[in-house]
């Protein structure tokens, strides 16, 4: 059996990774510092071992802490793994901030959920609801060999096909590119619009629309309006006055530069905030 470490294993990430992980086919062994989260470990049926006598014998190392922690516990840790081990990160914010340590003798693979889509259909209530994904729900995941032998790239994409399992696609894409679509596209673009929406609705409630029937409406429209801009609705296409209103709402809402968001240094600005 392949053996895993997974560091920050009482975190939130990887609490959720080692539900999936337990009770699969890799040895796994588990890295927590603080009390909380090894209190969060036991009661999840795992205890935390030493990591001087788990690492070098790991074929791989989980990375499950947050972006800021990330260079400090890469530092310390895989400078411990075996020549031609791999160091699995969760996000490419730190591997794109050069936080990881110079190995020329192991691999770099980055892996990313995307979550359970807004058009997945779940029948089931249980995987509906599901909404992070990685327990019921199925996902696509996103996955990158930042450095190492085109066979790792198989390895690294099964280990995280088990950890966010369901899984339905494995898109294979660089480092850069998962950079681009997190921070850029689904934080620092998707998170900050999608918050304004919520304050937008919340503007409408203090006009005296009643909160749920302001949260229906306007859930209900962004539903099909999304149907409609992202080919779920073969033929379906936006009213001339709904066009008409998209542009004038544009004009009101978005300055005219707004898409430097996606230009490469002010990603590298985003990713050096983050961490």
């Amino acid at each position: 059996m392949e053996k895993v470490v997974l560091a920050g294993a009482g975190g939130k990430m990887g609490v959720r990774l080692t539900n999936n992980l337990k009770n699969s086919e890799y040895e796994m062994y588990y890295l927590e510092v603080s009390p909380e989260g090894i209190d969060r470990m036991r009661a999840n049926g795992v205890e935390a071992s030493d990591p001087s006598m788990v690492i070098p014998q790991a074929d791989y190392l989980i990375l499950a802490v947050p972006d800021v922690l990330v260079k400090k516990i890469a530092h310390e840790y895989v400078p411990m793994l075996k020549t031609g081990a791999m160091s699995v990160s969760l996000d490419p914010a730190a591997p794109l901030a050069g936080a990881l340590p110079e190995r020329n003798d192991i691999s770099y693979f980055a892996t990313h959920p995307s979550h359970p889509s807004v058009f997945n259909h779940e029948p089931d209530p249980e995987k509906h609801f599901d909404y992070f994904g990685g327990i019921t729900a199925k996902q696509t995941i996103v996955c990158a060999l930042i450095q190492g032998k085109e066979s790792d790239y198989k390895k690294g994409e099964i280990l995280a096909r088990t950890m966010y399992g369901p899984v339905t696609v494995a898109h294979r894409i660089s480092i850069w590119q998962m950079g681009i679509l997190e921070p850029a596209l689904s934080e620092t673009f998707g998170a900050a619009l999608v918050s304004v929406m919520k304050e937008a609705v919340d503007v409408v409630v203090e006009k005296g629309v009643p909160r749920q029937a302001a949260y229906d409406f306007f859930l209900g429209h962004i539903n099909i309006e999304l149907a409609l801009l992202f080919g779920q609705l073969p033929g379906g296409k936006f009213s001339d006055a709904a066009l008409k209103a998209i542009d004038l709402g544009k004009s009101l809402i978005f300055r005219d530069d707004w898409k430097k968001i996606f230009e490469d240094d002010n990603i590298r600005e985003q990713i050096r905030a983050i961490t």
